[in-house]
């Protein structure tokens, strides 16, 4: 039993002080009384609430023997269960590591930090189908074996398709149409990063909306903070707010950060991105190797861009009025598009979520019922997750306590793996799985699946 709280459910429209009696995974009562439980947790003076949903992350890799990576410190789901989240989304921006299937076989088998659900990332279907270069389009042959293979991952419960359309710049309209087909007549979803980014976002999100429209699927645009964060936000906002008010099942995302990550190789920085975003070379910070911590200067970049693609970087560009306008946006949930390469990477992989309260809610920006809708019942609902991001009698008993005046990031860029504070419980299917930002069971964690 959690009792004595402040007891936040946006899902249910709820916010007072109400007990849960929690039993078999589940939500078993919610009282104002309090009858006997074996196990109790007194939440006086805290906020209780569900456990947060990350809807954009990117999932820890497959290692060599088969087992997903689960370092104690490192490991992207570890720092997803120490801030508050109990599930999280990935294969995103048309990336898996797998078939991402497979990838929930193998979460069941192993056991993670947090639950998850997987997108099968349609760059990692592309390669499957043998179309390897980037730039290039494909063939009907290869437009049929991706259709195949994706409504095989979608059968078997992942949750959409992701399209990284920035890092596959060859996708067409035949093609995209072509491998989103799959989830029409299921409700399931397609999530994307753009094509473009700053003045060219416009065209770029009409893009993928209109192939949305045109197949009639719910249509995700994936942190929008890197999309239109550089001084068009109001405009992509209104444009957004149009194709919804005009029938488009439409949601954004974004990351409380003004600064995006990305592979030093990745089409991103490709040639023309200095004018794009009207910087320097100086804006690129890199994240692993021997100039760690360093920002680049044109000779750094180009020789790391040429001997490690891969070599992760954060780039400082976005306006902070742009991430706030569309993080009080009623459409925007929280996202962190969290990646880490064995700890190295951008915080908000591991502050996202606490973060929000921290520089929002306590800074007047957000109201706390506000804040916690956009970490639970917005992304819950948009993946279509009925029994996640709510508390009511029935539903996943994954709860998070912590203390409204003290939960904080602490994760910063040259630190990028530090824990939160204030949080005092994360319980997993109705088992503790941390407390005081400290992991106590790694092992919770299941697959979630749509069928």
């Amino acid at each position: 039993m959690i009792y004595g709280g402040r007891l936040i459910d946006p899902a249910n429209n709820v916010d007072g002080e109400l007990n849960l009696l929690l039993e078999g995974g589940k939500v078993a009562l919610v009282t104002r009384e309090r009858p006997n439980a074996d196990k109790v947790i007194d939440a006086g003076g805290k906020i209780v609430c569900p456990g947060f949903v990350d809807m954009h992350m990117h999932e820890d890799p497959v290692e060599p023997e088969g087992k997903i990576y689960a370092d104690e410190e490192k490991a992207i789901f570890n720092c997803m269960l120490r801030m508050g989240v109990t599930t999280a989304i990935g294969g995103n921006c048309g990336q898996n590591c797998c078939d991402p299937a497979d990838y929930l076989d193998l979460a069941d088998r192993q056991g993670l930090a947090v639950n998850v659900g997987m997108l099968a990332g349609h760059e990692y279907f592309r390669k499957k189908a043998g179309a390897m270069d980037k730039y290039g389009p494909t063939d009907e042959k290869q437009r049929k074996t991706m259709a195949g293979d994706i409504a095989a991952a979608l059968e078997r419960g992942c949750l959409g398709v992701s399209y990284g359309i920035r890092y596959i710049p060859g996708i067409d309209m035949e093609e995209l149409k072509a491998t989103a087909a799959p989830c029409a007549g299921k409700n399931k979803i397609i999530a994307a990063h753009l094509r473009s980014d700053a003045e060219e976002v416009f065209t770029a999100a009409r893009e993928f909306m209109d192939a949305g429209r045109a197949l009639d699927l719910p249509v995700q645009i994936s942190h929008i903070g890197s999309m239109a964060g550089f001084g068009q936000m109001a405009r992509f906002l209104a444009m957004a707010d149009e194709y919804r008010m005009n029938g488009l099942d439409l949601g954004c995302d974004c990351y409380p950060y003004s600064a995006f990550s990305t592979a030093l190789g990745s089409t991103t920085y490709d040639e023309g991105w200095l004018d794009r975003y009207d910087c320097g070379y100086e804006v690129v910070e890199l994240c692993e190797g021997d100039d760690k911590g360093k920002r680049c200067t044109e000779e750094i970049f180009r020789k790391v861009r040429r001997e490690n693609p891969e070599c992760i970087t954060v780039c400082h560009v976005m306006k902070d009025a742009d991430i706030e306008l569309a993080l009080r946006h009623p459409n925007v949930a929280l996202a962190s598009d969290g990646i880490m390469n064995h700890g190295q990477g951008h915080p908000r992989a591991a502050g996202s979520f606490p973060r929000l309260f921290a520089e929002y809610v306590r800074r007047g920006r957000l109201s706390l019922y506000e804040a916690v809708s956009k970490m639970t019942a917005m992304p819950a609902k948009r993946m279509g997750l009925e029994s996640k991001g709510r508390l009511n009698a029935g539903a996943d008993a994954d709860v998070v306590i912590f203390d409204a005046n003290k939960i904080a990031d602490r994760a910063v860029f040259p630190s990028p793996l530090l824990s939160p504070a204030g949080i005092d419980y994360v319980l997993i299917g109705g088992e503790l799985a941390a407390r005081d930002c400290r992991i106590v069971r790694k092992d919770l964690g299941r697959s979630v699946r749509r069928f």
